[in-house]
């Protein structure tokens, strides 16, 4: 099975970042992965995009035309993005602030409040583990104990001293995502 996500929002909001976190999980639980990033030349404050494809088998080609799942962290973002899914995908929205209108009705689409559960626990800089919680709140394309230990085994040195915030948040968007369903 191979799952195809882009992540995508503005530089700062950790895109790039959430895309290695998955394509490092894969890589330490025997999957294929293929990351791929890109980004303006502004960096922070500009454009960031990532496309991770995530597979038990090897990874023919790693461009992706319509993902499977996109993880929009911006309106940019989701102006983009939100057309591509392919039908039956999963679009997650950063509620936070993207105004979500309903563009289609061929998609699984959950919205959490990303800037604001990820502000719960200390800074919204961490806003792209609430994301992928909630991803995997409705696809588990790992389970969350590999995210968890690639946050571990993965973050860099000098962002150790946030390792459980941002455990706390990729749980409190996993629980969002979950009671976000329920809710419908």
């Amino acid at each position: 099975m191979e799952t195809s996500i882009v992540i995508s929002g503005f530089g700062g909001q950790g895109v790039l970042f959430a895309g290695q976190l998955l394509a490092y999980a894969g890589m330490d639980n025997g999957r294929f992965v293929t990351w791929i990033p890109s980004y303006g030349p502004e960096m922070r404050g500009g454009t960031a995009n990532c496309t991770v494809i995530i597979s038990h088998d090897p990874v023919g080609a790693p461009i992706v035309a319509q993902p499977d799942i996109a993880l929009v962290f911006n309106q940019p973002s989701y102006d983009k993005y939100a057309p591509l899914v392919k039908p039956g995908g999963l679009l997650v929205v950063n509620s936070s602030i993207v105004a979500h209108e309903q563009i289609r009705d061929d998609l699984n689409v959950v919205e959490i409040p990303a800037n604001g559960l990820a502000g719960e626990f200390g800074t919204i800089k961490m806003l792209n583990m609430a994301m992928i919680g909630a991803m995997l709140a409705h696809h588990l394309v790992l389970p969350v104990t590999a995210l968890e230990d690639a946050l571990r085994d993965h973050l860099p040195e000098s962002k150790q001293k946030f390792l459980s915030g941002n455990l706390d948040v990729l749980h409190a968007g996993f629980r969002a995502a979950v009671s976000a369903n329920l809710a419908v």
